[in-house]
């Protein structure tokens, strides 16, 4: 994988981390941008789409939290590393199900990080050049992906998340297969490890009340007890 023209935000407010990973990223050859607060970080992603975002949680104002809620809330897909001294699985969590794709604490080796940021960017090269699947028809309900809508025909047209997006799309290109929920850690979150929240499951129940007619009784995105799930299509 090329790095050349790769854009990478550093959202960190530490001087000399930064000063070290600027420097390390930039003799790999991407192109880097910091940010040491929240609200700056989120004007550099309007302005400059990065590829891949690395992010501190603990900043002065706007959270990290809070910077990944917005944006992911924005559609932005780039992956995302949350750095931390926490350690605690509640900020694991937390950071999974608003749309981090990983998870480092400090203190960390500077060479794993980079690895990381490889690895997060080759599969964010894949995602992109695989064939998308924009509509999928779950009657009587339609699903147009590249809008990032479900037009039902009770509630009408209803948002989708860029997680559950891709949420669909994987399933589609799974569809009538068993799919674990590790399976959708690692592919749809990009999560390299299992991990034992209900984050799966939370996200399933939600795109299910947009998809389904009854979601308490789904037709086609059905629960496999002791597998993960399967959506049914003819």
């Amino acid at each position: 994988m090329s790095t050349d023209s790769k854009k990478i935000v550093i959202v960190e407010d530490e001087p000399s981390l930064v000063f070290t990973l600027q420097d390390t990223l930039e003799n790999e050859g991407y192109d880097v941008y910091v940010a040491n607060k929240g609200d700056k970080a989120v004007n550099i992603v309007k302005k400059e789409n990065p590829d891949l975002m690395v992010l501190d949680l603990m900043l002065p104002g706007m959270s990290g939290f809070d910077v990944c809620r917005k944006v992911r809330g924005m559609n932005y897909t780039f992956p995302i590393i949350i750095l931390t001294a926490r350690d605690q699985e509640i900020d694991k969590v937390t950071g999974l199900n608003i749309g981090a794709d990983d998870y480092m604490t400090k203190p960390f080796g500077v060479k794993e990080l980079l690895a990381r940021i490889q690895a997060r960017l080759r599969r964010s090269e894949e995602y992109a050049s695989a064939t998308p699947i924009n509509e999928v028809d779950l009657d009587p309900i339609k699903i147009n992906l590249k809008d990032a809508v479900a037009e039902h025909p009770e509630d009408g047209k209803l948002e989708l998340t860029t997680r559950e997006v891709e949420l669909i799309r994987y399933l589609v290109a799974h569809a009538n297969e068993p799919v674990s929920r590790d399976a959708l850690l690692e592919n749809v979150w990009r999560y390299e490890f299992s991990t034992n929240t209900r984050t799966v499951d939370v996200h399933i129940s939600k795109l299910r009340s947009k998809i389904e007619m009854h979601p308490d009784d789904p037709k086609y995105l059905v629960t496999l007890h002791g597998v993960g799930y399967m959506l049914k299509m003819s």
